[in-house]
């Protein structure tokens, strides 16, 4: 009887102190909203302005879009349960919200290596780049990520619907995210946690791989060039891209494959924060900090609307 497939679950969240609930709700809520409006200001910027309609831009443009779905999937919840004291949520929306986010994180590792790709083609083959980097290839890379977020949320999505919970059970986390959740699980979640593991290694370390690849041949192609202002200029294009994947990479891989033993609640926690909510966050910033085509192409748009 007490592993009846529960109805709903608990959410524990960051905290239970009605204070810091209230501090932590205002902070997200500037967070989520820095979130939506810098990565939509990147999405009209590069769908409105001609001089970034190139490869480089339509996959920023799509890790912007990226990026929205990732954090609209965890934090809007998030703040409802700063709010409410049943933080409770139903099993279907719990896998729903569980499966959105392995999908986003997915298709974001992924398209961050189209990203390194482009660079690759666009620094070490650049007589080729229009030729190789046509629409064709670009909207492949960009379909060929979004494909492998939902082949790995449906991978690890579907083995959790077989999994026992009890009837009251209570997630030490602030979303349905799967480490935590099979953690709180009755039944047995062998194959759950092999399954979790296997797919985090193998899409991880080939995204990471083709990443890594890439980065090689840049930088021994920015090696070769004799001027240092040229070499400066060069790295400079991949500076943006190069703060993300670390950003990205340290954190996520860590936590879907760091063994049980150096479980940590505080740790989790914050690893997620990072990965979830502060780098989507931070990628429109980053990118249009460290990218002047972005910058001219934002005040170009700002002169218009000041006109009109």
């Amino acid at each position: 009887e007490n592993q009846t497939s529960a109805s709903e679950f608990v959410l524990l969240g960051l905290t239970s102190d009605p204070l810091i609930q209230s501090l932590l709700f205002f902070l997200f809520s500037v967070i989520y909203f820095i979130t939506l409006l810098g990565n939509m200001v990147i999405m009209i910027v590069i769908s409105t302005d001609p001089h970034l309609h190139s490869p480089m831009y339509f996959f920023l443009f799509h890790l912007a879009l990226t990026d929205i779905c990732y954090a609209t999937t965890v934090v809007p919840y998030m703040l409802a349960n700063f709010l409410v004291k049943q933080k409770t949520i139903g099993f279907s929306a719990c896998i729903i919200q569980m499966s959105l986010i392995l999908l986003s994180a997915g298709s974001e590792i992924f398209m961050l290596s189209a990203m390194a790709y482009d660079r690759y083609v666009a620094i070490c083959k650049p007589l080729h780049y229009q030729e190789v980097m046509n629409k064709h290839a670009c909207s492949h890379l960009v379909g060929g990520a979004w494909a492998m977020g939902v082949l790995h949320s449906i991978i690890n999505t579907m083995p959790m619907l077989n999994v026992q919970f009890c009837k009251y059970t209570e997630i030490k986390h602030f979303s349905c995210e799967l480490p935590p959740l099979l953690t709180a699980a009755c039944g047995r979640t062998f194959l759950n946690k092999l399954v979790l593991l296997s797919s985090a290694v193998i899409f991880g370390s080939s995204s990471f791989l083709l990443t890594l690849i890439s980065y090689i041949y840049i930088i021994s192609t920015v090696l070769k060039i004799k001027s240092s202002k040229g070499r400066h200029k060069v790295f400079s294009t991949c500076s943006s891209h190069l703060i993300v994947v670390v950003l990205l990479y340290t954190t996520a891989l860590f936590q879907y494959t760091k063994p049980s033993s150096v479980s940590s609640i505080i740790l989790d926690h914050l690893f997620s924060i990072q990965y979830s909510i502060l780098t989507p966050m931070l990628n429109p910033i980053i990118y249009s900090l460290k990218n002047n085509d972005v910058k001219i192409a934002l005040g170009r748009m700002l002169e218009k609307v000041h006109i009109s």
